[in-house]
């Protein structure tokens, strides 16, 4: 069966930058933890990078729902941006033209079909 797996790859490698930057998002949170400021905000970041990732290996394992995949990592890639710092930008960039490229991927055609017309006489009656 065919895969897009070429965006696949993109959107997991994105995720992983993601997740990273995530990481580097909650951290931060800590630090301002320790200065009062609690906040479930910082933990977002992680989120996002695991459902990326997530959704990247959905697109490997499931491509009958390539268009879906590729548009919730569009949605996430734009959510890091806010959350994550976008994954360094890289992770934001990768994951963005992974779930472009998942949505605009067509499954091969297995094969083609032909029809051929042959005239047939019109009954007597």
């Amino acid at each position: 069966m065919a895969r897009p797996v070429a965006a696949g790859v993109l959107t997991l490698l994105g995720g992983v930058f993601i997740l990273v930057g995530g990481t580097a998002f909650a951290l931060v949170g800590a630090v301002l933890a320790l200065f009062g400021f609690l906040s479930g905000l910082f933990l977002l970041g992680l989120a996002v990078g695991l459902l990326t990732i997530l959704v990247g290996i959905l697109m490997l394992a499931v491509p009958r729902g390539h268009a879906i995949w590729g548009a919730l990592a569009v949605v996430l890639a734009l959510v890091s941006l806010l959350v994550a710092f976008g994954g360094f930008l890289v992770g934001f960039l990768l994951v963005l033209i992974g779930g472009i490229w998942a949505i605009r991927w067509k499954p091969p055609v297995d094969r083609i079909l032909t029809v051929e017309a042959h005239p047939v006489e019109p009954p007597k009656g």
